[in-house]
Protein backbone atom coordinates (compact mmCIF):
# COMPACT_ATOMS: atom_id res chain seq x y z
CA UNK A 1 0.00 0.00 0.00
CA UNK A 2 1.22 3.49 -0.85
CA UNK A 3 2.41 5.74 1.93
CA UNK A 4 0.02 8.46 3.13
CA UNK A 5 -2.98 6.58 1.71
CA UNK A 6 -5.82 6.21 4.21
CA UNK A 7 -7.50 2.82 4.13
CA UNK A 8 -11.11 2.79 2.94
CA UNK A 9 -12.02 0.78 6.04
CA UNK A 10 -10.71 3.58 8.29
CA UNK A 11 -12.71 6.15 6.34
CA UNK A 12 -15.91 4.13 6.50
CA UNK A 13 -15.43 3.47 10.20
CA UNK A 14 -15.08 7.21 10.77
CA UNK A 15 -18.39 7.95 9.03
CA UNK A 16 -20.19 5.06 10.75
CA UNK A 17 -19.09 6.50 14.09
CA UNK A 18 -20.31 9.97 13.03
CA UNK A 19 -23.70 8.56 11.98
CA UNK A 20 -24.14 6.92 15.38
CA UNK A 21 -22.93 10.00 17.28
CA UNK A 22 -25.41 12.25 15.46
CA UNK A 23 -28.34 9.88 15.45
CA UNK A 24 -30.44 12.56 17.14
CA UNK A 25 -30.44 14.61 13.91
CA UNK A 26 -32.68 11.90 12.40
CA UNK A 27 -30.97 12.20 9.01
CA UNK A 28 -29.93 8.55 8.51
CA UNK A 29 -32.91 6.18 8.42
CA UNK A 30 -31.00 3.07 7.25
CA UNK A 31 -27.30 2.60 8.05
CA UNK A 32 -25.49 -0.16 6.13
CA UNK A 33 -22.65 -0.64 8.60
CA UNK A 34 -21.36 -4.12 7.84
CA UNK A 35 -22.03 -3.90 4.13
CA UNK A 36 -20.09 -0.62 3.85
CA UNK A 37 -17.16 -2.08 5.81
CA UNK A 38 -17.13 -5.18 3.61
CA UNK A 39 -17.08 -3.02 0.48
CA UNK A 40 -14.27 -0.90 1.94
CA UNK A 41 -12.24 -4.02 2.76
CA UNK A 42 -12.64 -5.26 -0.81
CA UNK A 43 -11.53 -1.89 -2.21
CA UNK A 44 -8.46 -1.89 0.05
CA UNK A 45 -7.60 -5.40 -1.13
CA UNK A 46 -8.01 -4.45 -4.79
CA UNK A 47 -5.81 -1.39 -4.36
CA UNK A 48 -3.11 -3.42 -2.57
CA UNK A 49 -3.12 -5.85 -5.50
CA UNK A 50 -2.46 -2.99 -7.90
CA UNK A 51 -5.90 -2.99 -9.53
CA UNK A 52 -7.02 0.25 -11.15
CA UNK A 53 -9.29 2.34 -8.94
CA UNK A 54 -12.53 3.97 -10.02
CA UNK A 55 -13.15 7.72 -10.05
CA UNK A 56 -15.02 7.47 -6.74
CA UNK A 57 -12.81 4.88 -5.06
CA UNK A 58 -13.76 4.94 -1.37
CA UNK A 59 -16.04 7.99 -1.59
CA UNK A 60 -18.71 7.61 1.11
CA UNK A 61 -22.19 8.45 -0.13
CA UNK A 62 -25.72 8.63 1.25
CA UNK A 63 -28.83 8.56 -0.92
CA UNK A 64 -32.27 10.09 -0.54
CA UNK A 65 -35.11 7.73 0.29
CA UNK A 66 -36.64 8.07 -3.20
CA UNK A 67 -33.71 6.59 -5.17
CA UNK A 68 -33.64 2.82 -5.68
CA UNK A 69 -30.65 0.82 -4.38
CA UNK A 70 -31.20 -2.83 -5.24
CA UNK A 71 -32.07 -5.17 -2.33
CA UNK A 72 -32.25 -2.24 0.11
CA UNK A 73 -35.26 -0.47 1.66
CA UNK A 74 -36.85 2.45 -0.17
CA UNK A 75 -40.02 4.02 1.19
CA UNK A 76 -40.14 7.65 -0.01
CA UNK A 77 -40.40 8.23 3.77
CA UNK A 78 -44.03 7.15 3.49
CA UNK A 79 -46.12 4.57 5.27
CA UNK A 80 -47.46 3.69 1.84
CA UNK A 81 -44.13 2.07 0.87
CA UNK A 82 -42.83 1.18 4.32
CA UNK A 83 -41.99 -2.45 3.45
CA UNK A 84 -40.68 -1.95 -0.09
CA UNK A 85 -37.28 -3.40 -1.06
CA UNK A 86 -35.80 -1.91 -4.23
CA UNK A 87 -35.91 -4.50 -7.04
CA UNK A 88 -33.17 -2.85 -9.11
CA UNK A 89 -30.56 -0.08 -9.05
CA UNK A 90 -31.40 3.42 -10.19
CA UNK A 91 -29.10 4.28 -13.09
CA UNK A 92 -27.37 6.98 -11.01
CA UNK A 93 -26.72 4.44 -8.24
CA UNK A 94 -25.32 1.89 -10.69
CA UNK A 95 -22.92 4.53 -12.02
CA UNK A 96 -21.76 5.41 -8.50
CA UNK A 97 -21.13 1.76 -7.70
CA UNK A 98 -19.31 1.18 -10.99
CA UNK A 99 -16.83 3.89 -9.97
CA UNK A 100 -16.35 2.29 -6.51
CA UNK A 101 -18.35 4.63 -4.32
CA UNK A 102 -19.45 3.23 -0.95
CA UNK A 103 -23.12 3.79 -0.08
CA UNK A 104 -23.24 3.99 3.69
CA UNK A 105 -26.91 4.69 4.20
CA UNK A 106 -30.28 6.06 3.16
CA UNK A 107 -31.39 9.47 4.39
CA UNK A 108 -34.87 10.74 5.17
CA UNK A 109 -36.88 13.25 3.19
CA UNK A 110 -40.33 14.79 2.97
CA UNK A 111 -42.84 12.09 2.05
CA UNK A 112 -42.68 11.42 -1.71
CA UNK A 113 -40.36 14.48 -1.87
CA UNK A 114 -43.27 16.82 -1.18
CA UNK A 115 -42.22 19.58 1.20
CA UNK A 116 -39.87 22.44 1.96
CA UNK A 117 -38.93 21.59 5.54
CA UNK A 118 -38.47 17.81 5.95
CA UNK A 119 -41.30 17.74 8.49
CA UNK A 120 -43.58 15.55 6.32
CA UNK A 121 -42.14 12.10 6.96
CA UNK A 122 -43.18 8.90 8.70
CA UNK A 123 -39.72 8.97 10.34
CA UNK A 124 -40.30 12.38 11.90
CA UNK A 125 -38.55 15.69 11.14
CA UNK A 126 -34.86 15.90 10.32
CA UNK A 127 -33.03 18.50 12.43
CA UNK A 128 -30.62 21.15 11.23
CA UNK A 129 -27.20 20.42 12.76
CA UNK A 130 -26.53 24.14 13.26
CA UNK A 131 -29.66 24.53 15.40
CA UNK A 132 -31.70 21.43 16.24
CA UNK A 133 -34.82 23.52 16.72
CA UNK A 134 -34.73 24.53 13.05
CA UNK A 135 -35.61 22.70 9.86
CA UNK A 136 -32.92 21.67 7.37
CA UNK A 137 -35.13 22.53 4.39
CA UNK A 138 -36.76 20.06 2.08
CA UNK A 139 -37.45 17.81 0.57
CA UNK A 140 -33.80 16.58 0.55
CA UNK A 141 -33.29 17.65 4.15
CA UNK A 142 -31.73 14.36 5.23
CA UNK A 143 -29.22 14.59 2.39
CA UNK A 144 -28.29 18.14 3.34
CA UNK A 145 -27.83 17.34 7.04
CA UNK A 146 -25.82 14.20 6.24
CA UNK A 147 -23.28 16.33 4.36
CA UNK A 148 -23.51 19.27 6.79
CA UNK A 149 -22.90 17.11 9.88
CA UNK A 150 -20.10 15.06 8.31
CA UNK A 151 -22.04 11.80 8.09
CA UNK A 152 -20.87 11.25 4.51
CA UNK A 153 -18.82 12.97 1.80
CA UNK A 154 -21.58 13.33 -0.79
CA UNK A 155 -25.32 12.82 -0.89
CA UNK A 156 -27.69 12.33 -3.80
CA UNK A 157 -31.03 14.10 -3.58
CA UNK A 158 -33.82 14.97 -5.97
CA UNK A 159 -34.96 18.44 -7.02
CA UNK A 160 -38.53 19.00 -8.25
CA UNK A 161 -38.90 22.64 -7.20
CA UNK A 162 -35.77 23.42 -5.20
CA UNK A 163 -35.51 20.28 -3.07
CA UNK A 164 -31.71 20.12 -3.40
CA UNK A 165 -30.87 23.83 -3.45
CA UNK A 166 -33.10 25.09 -0.61
CA UNK A 167 -31.90 22.55 2.00
CA UNK A 168 -28.32 23.16 0.86
CA UNK A 169 -28.95 26.87 1.50
CA UNK A 170 -30.41 26.25 4.97
CA UNK A 171 -27.51 23.96 5.90
CA UNK A 172 -24.63 25.99 4.47
CA UNK A 173 -23.46 23.54 1.79
CA UNK A 174 -23.43 23.33 -2.03
CA UNK A 175 -26.54 22.03 -3.80
CA UNK A 176 -26.74 21.47 -7.56
CA UNK A 177 -29.69 20.68 -9.83
CA UNK A 178 -28.54 19.67 -13.33
CA UNK A 179 -30.48 20.43 -16.51
CA UNK A 180 -33.65 18.36 -16.84
CA UNK A 181 -32.51 15.26 -18.74
CA UNK A 182 -28.83 15.57 -17.88
CA UNK A 183 -29.11 12.70 -15.37
CA UNK A 184 -31.33 9.65 -15.84
CA UNK A 185 -34.47 9.48 -13.69
CA UNK A 186 -34.62 5.69 -14.00
CA UNK A 187 -35.02 4.39 -10.45
CA UNK A 188 -36.16 7.73 -9.00
CA UNK A 189 -39.62 7.49 -7.40
CA UNK A 190 -41.68 10.02 -9.32
CA UNK A 191 -43.31 13.13 -7.89
CA UNK A 192 -43.65 15.43 -10.91
CA UNK A 193 -42.12 13.64 -13.88
CA UNK A 194 -41.52 16.71 -16.04
CA UNK A 195 -39.83 18.49 -13.11
CA UNK A 196 -37.90 15.81 -11.17
CA UNK A 197 -34.13 15.68 -11.47
CA UNK A 198 -31.51 13.89 -9.38
CA UNK A 199 -29.08 16.40 -7.86
CA UNK A 200 -25.95 16.54 -5.74
CA UNK A 201 -25.31 17.93 -2.24
CA UNK A 202 -21.67 18.43 -1.27
CA UNK A 203 -19.23 20.49 0.76
CA UNK A 204 -17.62 22.05 -2.29
CA UNK A 205 -18.05 22.58 -6.02
CA UNK A 206 -15.26 20.19 -7.01
CA UNK A 207 -17.08 17.24 -5.41
CA UNK A 208 -20.36 18.18 -7.09
CA UNK A 209 -18.60 18.37 -10.46
CA UNK A 210 -17.05 14.93 -10.00
CA UNK A 211 -20.32 13.27 -9.03
CA UNK A 212 -22.15 14.88 -11.97
CA UNK A 213 -19.43 13.69 -14.32
CA UNK A 214 -20.08 10.14 -13.12
CA UNK A 215 -23.89 10.03 -12.97
CA UNK A 216 -24.76 12.12 -16.06
CA UNK A 217 -25.27 10.75 -19.54
CA UNK A 218 -27.40 8.64 -21.81
CA UNK A 219 -29.53 5.79 -20.47
CA UNK A 220 -31.67 3.36 -22.43
CA UNK A 221 -34.09 3.13 -19.49
CA UNK A 222 -35.05 6.83 -19.63
CA UNK A 223 -36.46 8.28 -22.84
CA UNK A 224 -36.20 11.85 -21.49
CA UNK A 225 -32.45 11.75 -20.78
CA UNK A 226 -30.15 13.70 -23.09
CA UNK A 227 -27.86 11.86 -25.47
CA UNK A 228 -25.40 14.75 -25.65
CA UNK A 229 -21.84 13.92 -24.49
CA UNK A 230 -20.95 14.56 -20.84
CA UNK A 231 -18.17 17.18 -20.55
CA UNK A 232 -15.15 16.48 -18.30
CA UNK A 233 -16.44 18.76 -15.55
CA UNK A 234 -13.53 18.18 -13.17
CA UNK A 235 -10.96 18.99 -15.88
CA UNK A 236 -12.85 22.15 -16.87
CA UNK A 237 -12.70 23.40 -13.26
CA UNK A 238 -8.90 23.33 -13.31
CA UNK A 239 -8.53 25.13 -16.65
CA UNK A 240 -7.33 28.76 -16.60
CA UNK A 241 -10.12 31.31 -16.41
CA UNK A 242 -11.04 33.25 -19.53
CA UNK A 243 -9.88 36.87 -19.66
CA UNK A 244 -13.39 38.11 -20.38
CA UNK A 245 -15.76 37.83 -17.44
CA UNK A 246 -19.21 36.33 -18.08
CA UNK A 247 -22.27 38.57 -18.35
CA UNK A 248 -24.60 38.33 -15.35
CA UNK A 249 -28.21 39.28 -14.80
CA UNK A 250 -30.82 39.34 -12.04
CA UNK A 251 -34.59 39.79 -11.94
CA UNK A 252 -35.36 43.15 -10.36
CA UNK A 253 -38.75 41.98 -9.06
CA UNK A 254 -37.21 39.07 -7.15
CA UNK A 255 -35.08 41.38 -5.03
CA UNK A 256 -38.03 43.69 -4.46
CA UNK A 257 -40.39 40.94 -3.30
CA UNK A 258 -42.01 41.82 0.04
CA UNK A 259 -41.40 38.35 1.43
CA UNK A 260 -37.61 38.55 1.10
CA UNK A 261 -35.73 38.92 4.38
CA UNK A 262 -34.28 42.47 4.46
CA UNK A 263 -30.81 41.26 5.37
CA UNK A 264 -30.75 38.68 2.56
CA UNK A 265 -31.83 41.44 0.19
CA UNK A 266 -29.12 43.79 1.48
CA UNK A 267 -26.35 41.18 1.28
CA UNK A 268 -27.43 40.12 -2.21
CA UNK A 269 -27.45 43.73 -3.46
CA UNK A 270 -24.08 44.30 -1.80
CA UNK A 271 -22.71 41.21 -3.56
CA UNK A 272 -24.00 42.45 -6.92
CA UNK A 273 -22.26 45.78 -6.27
CA UNK A 274 -19.04 43.91 -5.44
CA UNK A 275 -19.28 41.94 -8.67
CA UNK A 276 -19.60 45.16 -10.65
CA UNK A 277 -16.57 46.60 -8.87
CA UNK A 278 -14.66 43.45 -9.83
CA UNK A 279 -15.38 43.96 -13.51
CA UNK A 280 -18.49 41.90 -14.05
CA UNK A 281 -21.27 43.30 -16.21
CA UNK A 282 -24.45 42.77 -14.15
CA UNK A 283 -27.74 43.59 -15.86
CA UNK A 284 -31.02 44.33 -14.10
CA UNK A 285 -33.81 42.46 -15.92
CA UNK A 286 -37.55 43.11 -15.79
CA UNK A 287 -39.54 40.00 -14.97
CA UNK A 288 -43.31 40.37 -14.95
CA UNK A 289 -44.23 36.74 -14.21
CA UNK A 290 -43.01 36.49 -10.61
CA UNK A 291 -46.50 36.26 -9.12
CA UNK A 292 -47.39 33.36 -11.41
CA UNK A 293 -44.44 31.00 -10.98
CA UNK A 294 -45.40 29.44 -7.63
CA UNK A 295 -49.10 28.93 -8.57
CA UNK A 296 -48.13 27.50 -11.97
CA UNK A 297 -45.60 25.20 -10.33
CA UNK A 298 -48.05 23.82 -7.77
CA UNK A 299 -50.85 23.36 -10.31
CA UNK A 300 -48.60 21.38 -12.64
CA UNK A 301 -46.67 19.34 -10.07
CA UNK A 302 -49.75 18.36 -8.10
CA UNK A 303 -51.46 17.31 -11.34
CA UNK A 304 -48.49 15.09 -12.18
CA UNK A 305 -48.36 13.80 -8.59
CA UNK A 306 -52.05 12.90 -8.75
CA UNK A 307 -51.31 10.77 -11.80
CA UNK A 308 -48.02 9.29 -10.58
CA UNK A 309 -49.31 8.31 -7.14
CA UNK A 310 -52.54 6.78 -8.43
CA UNK A 311 -50.69 3.45 -8.76
CA UNK A 312 -50.41 3.13 -4.97
CA UNK A 313 -53.73 1.51 -4.21
CA UNK A 314 -52.78 -1.37 -1.91
CA UNK A 315 -53.25 -4.00 -4.61
CA UNK A 316 -50.55 -3.40 -7.19
CA UNK A 317 -48.34 -1.38 -4.83
CA UNK A 318 -48.33 -0.09 -1.33
CA UNK A 319 -49.89 -0.22 2.09
CA UNK A 320 -52.98 -2.27 2.90
CA UNK A 321 -55.30 -1.26 5.72
CA UNK A 322 -56.28 -3.76 8.42
CA UNK A 323 -59.79 -2.30 8.48
CA UNK A 324 -62.46 -4.39 6.78
CA UNK A 325 -63.81 -2.86 3.59
CA UNK A 326 -67.26 -3.66 2.17
CA UNK A 327 -66.56 -2.43 -1.36
CA UNK A 328 -63.55 -2.02 -3.65
CA UNK A 329 -63.84 1.78 -3.48
CA UNK A 330 -63.84 1.62 0.32
CA UNK A 331 -60.80 -0.68 0.19
CA UNK A 332 -58.91 1.83 -1.96
CA UNK A 333 -59.99 4.73 0.25
CA UNK A 334 -58.80 3.03 3.44
CA UNK A 335 -55.43 2.08 1.96
CA UNK A 336 -54.70 5.53 0.57
CA UNK A 337 -56.11 7.47 3.53
CA UNK A 338 -53.97 5.53 6.00
CA UNK A 339 -50.94 5.08 3.75
CA UNK A 340 -50.40 8.68 2.69
CA UNK A 341 -49.57 11.57 5.01
CA UNK A 342 -51.47 14.85 5.21
CA UNK A 343 -49.29 16.87 2.82
CA UNK A 344 -49.28 14.17 0.14
CA UNK A 345 -53.06 13.76 0.35
CA UNK A 346 -53.46 17.52 0.06
CA UNK A 347 -51.39 17.60 -3.14
CA UNK A 348 -53.10 14.57 -4.67
CA UNK A 349 -56.50 16.17 -4.05
CA UNK A 350 -55.38 19.49 -5.52
CA UNK A 351 -53.92 17.73 -8.56
CA UNK A 352 -57.07 15.70 -9.09
CA UNK A 353 -59.13 18.89 -8.85
CA UNK A 354 -57.12 20.82 -11.47
CA UNK A 355 -57.33 17.86 -13.86
CA UNK A 356 -61.07 17.39 -13.41
CA UNK A 357 -63.69 18.25 -16.03
CA UNK A 358 -64.68 21.88 -15.86
CA UNK A 359 -61.44 22.99 -14.20
CA UNK A 360 -58.80 21.53 -16.53
CA UNK A 361 -58.72 24.56 -18.86
CA UNK A 362 -59.10 27.07 -16.04
CA UNK A 363 -56.07 25.80 -14.12
CA UNK A 364 -53.94 23.13 -15.79
CA UNK A 365 -54.03 24.56 -19.32
CA UNK A 366 -53.33 28.08 -18.06
CA UNK A 367 -50.43 26.84 -15.95
CA UNK A 368 -48.95 25.14 -19.00
CA UNK A 369 -49.24 28.45 -20.89
CA UNK A 370 -47.40 30.20 -18.05
CA UNK A 371 -44.69 27.55 -18.26
CA UNK A 372 -44.32 28.21 -21.99
CA UNK A 373 -44.06 31.96 -21.34
CA UNK A 374 -41.40 31.32 -18.71
CA UNK A 375 -39.41 29.18 -21.12
CA UNK A 376 -39.63 31.89 -23.78
CA UNK A 377 -38.54 34.47 -21.19
CA UNK A 378 -35.67 32.20 -20.18
CA UNK A 379 -34.41 31.94 -23.77
CA UNK A 380 -34.66 35.71 -24.14
CA UNK A 381 -32.70 36.30 -20.93
CA UNK A 382 -29.83 34.01 -21.96
CA UNK A 383 -29.46 35.89 -25.23
CA UNK A 384 -28.24 38.91 -23.25
CA UNK A 385 -26.58 37.31 -20.19
CA UNK A 386 -24.58 34.15 -19.52
CA UNK A 387 -25.81 33.50 -15.97
CA UNK A 388 -28.79 34.55 -13.88
CA UNK A 389 -28.43 35.32 -10.16
CA UNK A 390 -31.09 35.24 -7.45
CA UNK A 391 -31.52 34.41 -3.78
CA UNK A 392 -32.17 30.76 -2.88
CA UNK A 393 -34.84 31.26 -0.24
CA UNK A 394 -36.70 34.28 1.14
CA UNK A 395 -35.43 33.45 4.65
CA UNK A 396 -32.84 31.47 6.54
CA UNK A 397 -33.81 28.15 8.15
CA UNK A 398 -37.03 28.58 10.14
CA UNK A 399 -38.03 26.75 13.31
CA UNK A 400 -39.62 23.30 13.26
CA UNK A 401 -43.39 23.75 13.29
CA UNK A 402 -43.21 27.46 12.49
CA UNK A 403 -44.91 27.27 9.08
CA UNK A 404 -46.86 24.01 9.22
CA UNK A 405 -50.12 25.86 9.95
CA UNK A 406 -49.70 28.21 6.97
CA UNK A 407 -49.32 26.23 3.72
CA UNK A 408 -49.24 29.39 1.58
CA UNK A 409 -46.24 30.74 3.46
CA UNK A 410 -44.57 27.34 3.22
CA UNK A 411 -45.17 27.13 -0.54
CA UNK A 412 -43.84 30.66 -1.05
CA UNK A 413 -40.52 29.46 0.35
CA UNK A 414 -40.03 27.99 -3.15
CA UNK A 415 -40.43 31.31 -4.96
CA UNK A 416 -36.76 31.59 -6.00
CA UNK A 417 -36.12 27.94 -6.83
CA UNK A 418 -39.07 26.76 -8.95
CA UNK A 419 -38.07 28.91 -11.96
CA UNK A 420 -35.24 26.48 -12.78
CA UNK A 421 -37.59 23.47 -12.63
CA UNK A 422 -40.34 25.09 -14.68
CA UNK A 423 -37.82 25.90 -17.42
CA UNK A 424 -35.54 22.86 -17.01
CA UNK A 425 -32.32 24.87 -16.68
CA UNK A 426 -29.41 23.92 -14.37
CA UNK A 427 -28.96 25.76 -11.09
CA UNK A 428 -26.61 25.70 -8.13
CA UNK A 429 -26.87 27.05 -4.59
CA UNK A 430 -23.65 28.48 -3.11
CA UNK A 431 -23.33 29.14 0.65
CA UNK A 432 -21.55 32.47 0.42
CA UNK A 433 -22.99 34.45 3.33
CA UNK A 434 -23.95 34.37 6.98
CA UNK A 435 -26.95 36.15 8.49
CA UNK A 436 -26.79 38.17 11.71
CA UNK A 437 -28.86 35.37 13.29
CA UNK A 438 -25.82 33.12 12.80
CA UNK A 439 -27.36 30.99 10.04
CA UNK A 440 -25.95 30.54 6.54
CA UNK A 441 -27.55 31.61 3.28
CA UNK A 442 -26.33 31.94 -0.25
CA UNK A 443 -27.03 32.74 -3.85
CA UNK A 444 -28.22 30.76 -6.83
CA UNK A 445 -26.56 30.71 -10.23
CA UNK A 446 -28.85 29.69 -13.10
CA UNK A 447 -27.29 28.76 -16.43
CA UNK A 448 -28.53 28.01 -19.94
CA UNK A 449 -29.66 24.46 -20.68
CA UNK A 450 -26.74 21.99 -20.46
CA UNK A 451 -24.21 24.65 -19.47
CA UNK A 452 -23.33 22.94 -16.20
CA UNK A 453 -19.65 23.21 -17.11
CA UNK A 454 -19.67 27.00 -17.15
CA UNK A 455 -21.91 27.18 -14.09
CA UNK A 456 -19.63 24.91 -12.08
CA UNK A 457 -16.52 26.80 -13.16
CA UNK A 458 -17.97 30.17 -12.13
CA UNK A 459 -19.26 28.65 -8.87
CA UNK A 460 -15.84 27.25 -8.03
CA UNK A 461 -14.23 30.63 -8.62
CA UNK A 462 -16.79 32.45 -6.47
CA UNK A 463 -16.53 29.97 -3.60
CA UNK A 464 -12.81 30.71 -3.45
CA UNK A 465 -13.15 34.48 -3.93
CA UNK A 466 -16.37 35.55 -2.18
CA UNK A 467 -17.14 32.92 0.46
CA UNK A 468 -18.11 35.08 3.44
CA UNK A 469 -19.89 32.19 5.12
CA UNK A 470 -16.64 30.89 6.55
Amino acid sequence: MKKNVIACTDIVQHYISACKTHKDLNAIIHLFEQEALDKATQLDTNRAQGKQSGKLHGVVVTIKDVILYKDHPVSASSRMLQDLIAPYHATAIQKLLDEEAIIIGIVGCDEFAMGSSNENSMYGPVKNALDKERVPGGSSGGSAVAVQAGLCMISLGSDTGGSVRQPADFCGIVGMKPTYGRVSRHGLIAYGSSFDQIGVLSNNVEDAALILEVIAGQDNYDATVSSSPVPPYTTILSEPNADEKPRLGFFKEMLQHEGLDPEIKYQTEKFIHQLRQDGYQVEEIDFGLLDYIVPAYYVLTTAEASSNLSRYDGIRYGYQSNEKAETLDEFYALNRSEGFGKEVKKRIMLGTFVLSAGYFDAYYTKAQKVRRLLLNDCKRVFESVDYLLMPVSPSTAFKIGEKTSDPIEMYLADIYTVFANLTGIPSISLPLFRHSNGLPFGIQIHAEHFNEAGMLRLSNEWMKTYNLHG
